[in-house]
C-alpha cells in the first residue's frame, strides 16, 4: 500500500509541468535514470546486486515514465484542441508568428516582426 502511493507520488512529481516540455533523448535518459535510482532505493536494490532496469520495473509494476509523459502530452494536446477560441492556451497552441524578411544594401536578409496580439 505504501509503495503504491509513492510510485504514484514519484510519477506525477516527475510529470509536474510536463505540459510545456519538448523531450529530446537526453531528457528521456534523465527522466529514466530518475526513476531507475528512485525504485532501487525504495525497493533496497544496489549496484551491486546487478539487477537490469526492466526486471525493477516488473517488481512494482509501474510504467516506464516517458511513456506516461507522451500519454499525458497527447491527452493535454486533445484538452487544448477541444477548447473554445478565445482560451489562452488554445491562442498558444495556434499563434504562428507574423515576419517580414527583407534585404539590406548589402544583399543580407534583416527580419522585421510586426506586432500581433493574441
Amino acid at each position: 500500500m505504501k509503495t503504491n502511493i509513492r510510485f504514484t507520488y514519484l510519477a506525477e512529481l516527475l510529470k509536474f509541468g510536463s505540459e510545456a516540455w519538448v523531450l529530446k533523448k537526453r531528457e528521456e535518459q534523465r527522466l529514466e535514470a530518475a526513476q531507475m535510482k528512485f525504485w532501487s532505493h525504495l525497493l533496497g536494490i544496489t549496484k551491486l546486486d546487478k539487477e537490469m532496469n526492466q526486471c525493477i520495473r516488473q517488481k512494482p509494476g509501474a510504467q516506464n515514465i516517458v511513456k506516461g509523459i507522451k500519454q499525458y502530452l497527447k491527452k493535454w494536446l486533445q484538452h487544448v484542441q477541444r477548447m473554445d477560441t478565445n482560451r489562452l492556451p488554445k491562442q498558444a497552441l495556434q499563434y504562428k508568428p507574423k515576419v517580414a524578411a527583407t534585404c539590406t544594401e548589402d544583399g543580407h536578409k534583416q527580419s522585421t516582426k510586426t506586432s500581433t496580439t493574441i
